[in-house]
């Protein structure tokens, strides 16, 4: 059974200033995500020479990043591992129930269907980055890896690189209307994300210590590829 991330906190302990549940890597990585996503969109729908190339590099970046939050889910702080939000449908299917009826209790880190959204979002995320290494878009721009692929494949991975980007505005507004509706229902998902901090917890429930060295390993190592993708444009 899942350990209970749902404890109240012990009477005067972190009621107010709160307990770290989410580690400083995680929420870099939530900022920067939504800086990089934000400037792809942006530049796709403006075009222009300038803009397409900054369009390849934010979505390197895109795809850096998302290699950094897989390998920050092997080995990073409790509640940013994988093992600690991916539940079973059983699991998830009765917080489902318990949420839409409001009766769901706030949770530590991902709630069961957070935990879920944030897998699919990364898997598209990838997809949309990956493909992106290898379009072109019939006139002035390739991207950094086309050379590797050839025109035929090039535009069929084209054709998903479009496909995937209209699926991620559907995600991102589900991912949008899950924070309103959490934040209506007074589970405040921001003010976390930017502080780390969650009030009204067990002390017991935090992230930890924080593991410098891991996450400068992480980084170096979803850093390189990304490196080497820019280096071949």
């Amino acid at each position: 059974m899942a350990p209970d991330n749902t404890k109240p906190a012990a009477p005067g302990q972190a009621a107010e200033t709160g307990v770290r549940v989410w580690d400083l890597p995680v929420r870099l990585f939530h900022w920067t995500l939504l800086v990089a996503v934000t400037t792809s969109v942006a530049t796709g729908l403006t075009g222009g020479l300038w803009q397409m190339d900054l369009h390849v590099v934010s979505g390197c970046t895109v795809l850096g990043l998302v290699l950094f939050r897989v390998l920050w889910g092997l080995v990073g702080g409790r509640h940013a591992r994988f093992a600690a939000f991916v539940k079973g449908p059983v699991t998830v299917v009765r917080y489902a129930v318990d949420f839409l009826k409001g009766r769901a209790r706030h949770t530590a880190g991902h709630n069961p269907l957070g935990g879920w959204s944030v897998v699919v979002l990364l898997l598209a995320l990838a997809v949309q980055a990956g493909t992106g290494l290898f379009a072109n878009d019939d006139i002035f721009v390739e991207g950094p890896l086309f050379k590797y692929a050839g025109k035929e494949l090039s535009d069929r991975l084209t054709a998903w690189h479009h496909w995937v980007s209209n699926l991620m505005y559907g995600l991102v507004a589900l991912h949008v209307a899950a924070v309103v509706l959490h934040w209506a229902r007074g589970d405040n998902l921001v003010k976390p994300m930017i502080t780390g901090s969650k009030p009204g917890l067990d002390p017991a429930l935090g992230d930890g210590l924080p593991r410098r060295g891991w996450a400068a390993a992480a980084l170096a190592v979803a850093a390189a590829p990304v490196a080497w993708i820019l280096w071949q444009w």
